[in-house]
């Protein structure tokens, strides 16, 4: 594995999104497939795991911390809170956006207790609560620094303007946002902001939700799975991105490497600051995408899958209107 930086941490340069395992795409897998998966990225060289309080609602941060406390120093951690399940009357968990100094504080209590450890490496604010100037969330994270409760700050899915405003409380180290070929939108501006003031990017949901790894039965997913709700995935947008398959297995195949390779090492080709995280809840399927790292893609091939699948030949948008009203992303007009 190779690896890549984060302020003082080296990770590896594909890390893990274990949210599959708990939350997202249908029932959560087995505790024990679970296990089966978090072991298997951390024997063949992850060293950079990424949870949250949401995933599962604190289910996905408690099999992480079960799984690799025992390699605890081993590798980096990082987490999210802003965004959490709250219990109701009738017992039931809903999805809130908090970004209040006293949840944020509160959230990454509730997370050092489910992960089984002393300090998150990375702990970043999932959302932006709007109703929150930037500068307080991030405030009550930099006291969390202070106390040595966490060791970095991040943000997900923010705007350059929000993350200046934010780097100029305490320094962020890195921005998480979706980025693959076709949700292109860090390439606006945040992607530029990161370098500029010294903060990875991390990409979350770099083979395209699925897509890029083939063909997806949609009326096959789950209830519970948020691709249900993505404009991307319904009907006649998911007819209409079908036809780019073709082409791009087409890429893949002369790359010499699978479709989901293809993916991942195209972003690992935008610079050494990205840092992907594909999830899975499948062993062969993580060592398929481990191997991305050893695919060499030249100059001609990126041009030509770049031109096939971006934000101009992808039909539909990435997020709904509600999921697209959470979000500071910039859009393309």
């Amino acid at each position: 594995m190779k690896n890549r930086q984060i302020a003082s941490f080296n990770v590896s340069a594909i890390g893990l999104g274990c949210m599959n395992l708990s939350h997202a795409y249908g029932a959560p897998v087995s505790a024990e497939q679970g296990e089966r998966v978090l072991l298997a990225a951390f024997d063949h060289g992850v060293n950079f795991f990424d949870t949250a309080a949401l995933y599962g609602f604190g289910a996905n941060e408690t099999l992480v911390g079960k799984v690799l406390k025992p390699h605890r120093q081993k590798f980096t951690l990082a987490s999210k809170c802003g965004m959490q399940g709250v219990e109701q009357s009738d017992g039931t968990k809903v999805r809130v956006i908090d970004g209040r100094p006293e949840t944020i504080k509160k959230t990454c209590e509730d997370a050092l207790r489910r992960l089984q450890t002393d300090v998150i490496d990375l702990y970043y604010l999932h959302r932006w609560d709007k109703k929150v100037p930037i500068e307080d969330s991030v405030g009550a994270l930099s006291d969390l620094v202070r106390q040595g409760k966490i060791q970095a700050i991040g943000l997900s899915e923010v705007s350059a303007g929000t993350l200046r405003k934010a780097h100029a409380v305490h320094p962020i180290a890195a921005v998480q946002t979706e980025y693959s070929l076709w949700t292109r939108n860090p390439e606006i501006a945040v992607l530029q902001a990161c370098r500029e003031l010294g903060a990875a990017f991390v990409a979350f949901s770099p083979v395209a939700r699925g897509f890029l790894c083939g063909p997806l039965d949609i009326t096959g997913f789950d209830a519970k799975d948020i691709r249900r709700s993505m404009p991307r995935f319904a009907p006649e947008n998911h007819a209409a991105n079908l036809k780019l398959l073709p082409g791009y297995n087409a890429l893949a195949q002369e790359a010499g490497c699978s479709p989901s390779q293809l993916a991942l090492a195209w972003l690992l080709h935008k610079g050494d600051d990205i840092i992907p995280i594909p999830g899975t809840t499948s062993v062969d399927h993580l060592l398929d995408d481990l191997g991305a790292v050893d695919v060499q893609l030249d100059a001609s091939l990126i041009s030509r899958v770049e031109a096939l699948i971006n934000q101009n030949t992808v039909s539909g948008d990435r997020y709904n209107a509600q999921a697209n009203s959470e979000v500071d992303t910039e859009v393309f007009a």
